[in-house]
């Protein structure tokens, strides 16, 4: 009788164990995999990143501006299919406060620069060599977009769709009109 008591808490223990460490696990799993997608409305986390010609930049450099952060690879035909609307839009925004950073995830400098250089794209490419700000925010699956307003604060997050220069002119226009109704508000 003994002895089965013991065998049921040994059992009952190893269950316990075992759905801890699976929680555990379960948990480790989510966290390497990326933290969250950006709550628009939010501030968006700040990092730093080396670029192709080994300057650093930090997103918080770039307060006062409007972010295309867009997060890429040179394997994934949707990212390279609209990265022409957004060396476009960043020609034509950028002398307004535009700027676009384009965030690669985990390629070989070499690969990356003669991609950026074949096709002229001129705006900063950023280098996630361990995929950590694509994990801080929340990229799975490419491409990922994420709008950031002049104070830093996340305005749009868009997944897997292919951005236009119409999609792209739109959102920074939203971005801007609320800026200048906000600024407007102040003044009253």
């Amino acid at each position: 009788m003994m002895t089965n008591t013991l065998h049921k808490l040994s059992h009952r223990r190893l269950r316990v164990m075992l759905v801890v460490a699976l929680l555990t696990l379960g948990a480790g799993m989510a966290w390497s995999m990326g933290s969250r997608v950006p709550i628009v409305g939010t501030a968006a986390d700040d990092f730093q990143l080396m670029d192709l010609n080994g300057s650093m930049h930090r997103l918080s450099e770039y307060r006062g501006q409007v972010v295309l952060l867009n997060f890429w690879a040179t394997w994934c035909k949707p990212c390279t299919t609209e990265m022409p609307a957004m060396q476009t839009t960043y020609d034509k925004l950028r002398a307004s406060g535009f700027v676009v950073l384009a965030v690669n995830e985990l390629e070989d400098d070499g690969k990356v620069r003669d991609h950026i250089t074949q096709y002229g794209h001129t705006f900063p490419v950023l280098m996630d060599r361990k995929n950590t700000v694509a994990n801080q925010f929340g990229v799975f699956g490419l491409p990922v977009s994420v709008f950031i307003d002049e104070h830093g604060v996340v305005q749009e997050y868009i997944k897997g769709g292919l951005l236009t220069e119409q999609k792209i002119y739109d959102v920074v226009a939203r971005i801007q009109q609320r800026q200048e109704q906000q600024k407007a508000a102040l003044v009253q």
